[in-house]
């Protein structure tokens, strides 16, 4: 069972809160148990703390009923990688950033694509939205595949 499940990409302002949102929202209507609520956390490789989530992603992420107007950017530190029982990125190389970061981690560190061929979700951070759309429906593709998995 998984307590605590951190989600992972470059600078925590789309993808990774993006996901982290879904988790959340999504998680009541996955979960088959009574057992306690996931809990899910971001953070970035290369972020810079306290930036706000990307005005995109937010708004499109609202166009689904989630709210994510409360999430502030936090960098990677290996506390956070240590916490967590299973750490989900969202590109494969992404994998060994974390891994090296804190070598303990290795075996809980997945692409959030692991059960579709590893597909890695592109970032589409300062594209049009179109890339954002894209990017929102495999993401909540890949969260709802994991959500079946994990609870």
């Amino acid at each position: 069972m998984f307590a605590n499940v951190l989600i992972v990409c470059h600078a925590n302002v789309c993808r990774s809160p993006a996901a982290e949102m879904l988790f959340k929202s999504r998680q009541r209507t996955a979960s088959r148990s009574s057992s306690a609520p996931i809990a899910f956390h971001s953070a970035g490789l290369r972020a810079v703390n306290g930036h706000g989530m990307d005005p995109v992603m937010q708004r499109l992420l609202a166009e689904q009923g989630v709210a994510a107007s409360t999430h502030y950017s936090r960098r990677l530190e290996r506390r956070l990688v240590r916490d967590a029982d299973l750490v989900l990125v969202t590109e494969r190389a992404q994998v060994s950033a974390v891994e090296a970061l804190d070598p303990a981690s290795r075996g809980k560190v997945y692409p959030l694509g692991k059960w579709e061929d590893d597909s890695d979700v592109a970032d589409p951070h300062g594209h049009v939205e179109a890339d954002y759309r894209e990017s929102l429906v495999l993401i909540e593709h890949l969260v709802m595949g994991w959500l079946k998995k994990i609870c």
